[in-house]
């Protein structure tokens, strides 16, 4: 007997719920009956939270208002594999600036977070393509920035390069991180986003970029 109709559909939302997302949406496929119990929202809105812990950013795609659960966590995942950075994603965040060791000391010994009298500088993306830091950074020296994002494809559609470029400084490198957050680096300085999985709203493009 089909342990739907034996256990009832309340049940079987508490059985599914015990199961790996991976699982419950095998049983989505089943029939039409047992995707109207496996993608609950009931199911899918734990699960949601679960995936979610501990990341640095919760995308934008996934907050959609009347998405179901089920549909915030697919995006959600999708988003996850996401390299390639957007104007939204450098805009949304604050990014903590540090000097790798192989900057000049001088720049290093302005640098709060090397002499350990203070967290790391932020920096700023804002959407009409300039770049600023906090009124009282030392290493800023109140120059005029601007930011672009350039990439380049293969034959293939593939991504041949993909980085982010201030002003004519070296170009920064584009790394995604496991908790989602994001790295822009070269061989002298880095940025990393600032965790804010609490914004409301989401963060990054409202629909996932390849």
């Amino acid at each position: 007997m089909d342990p739907l109709v034996a256990l009832g559909p309340d049940l079987m939302v508490k059985i599914l719920a015990f199961l790996d997302a991976r699982s419950v949406a095998q049983c989505i496929v089943v029939s039409l009956r047992w995707h109207c119990v496996a993608a609950s929202d009931r199911i899918w809105g734990p699960k949601c939270q679960e995936l979610w812990m501990g990341k640095a950013h919760i995308p934008r795609s996934s907050q959609v208002r009347g998405a179901s659960k089920l549909e915030s966590y697919s995006v959600s995942i999708m988003d996850a594999k996401r390299t390639r950075i957007m104007k939204e994603d450098l805009c949304d965040h604050v990014w903590e600036y540090r000097f790798k060791e192989i900057a000049p000391e001088y720049w290093r010994n302005l640098d709060p977070s090397w002499k350990g009298t203070g967290s790391p500088m932020r920096r700023y993306f804002h959407p009409d393509g300039s770049h600023t830091a906090d009124p009282d950074d030392e290493v800023w020296g109140g120059h005029e920035c601007t930011y672009s994002i350039i990439t380049s494809y293969m034959g293939d559609g593939k991504i041949k390069e993909h980085y982010v470029r201030i002003n004519r400084w070296p170009p920064m490198a584009v790394l995604r991180k496991e908790d989602w957050s994001w790295e822009l680096s070269n061989h002298i300085y880095c940025y990393n986003s600032f965790p804010d999985a609490d914004k409301e709203g989401g963060t990054g493009p409202l629909f996932p970029v390849w």
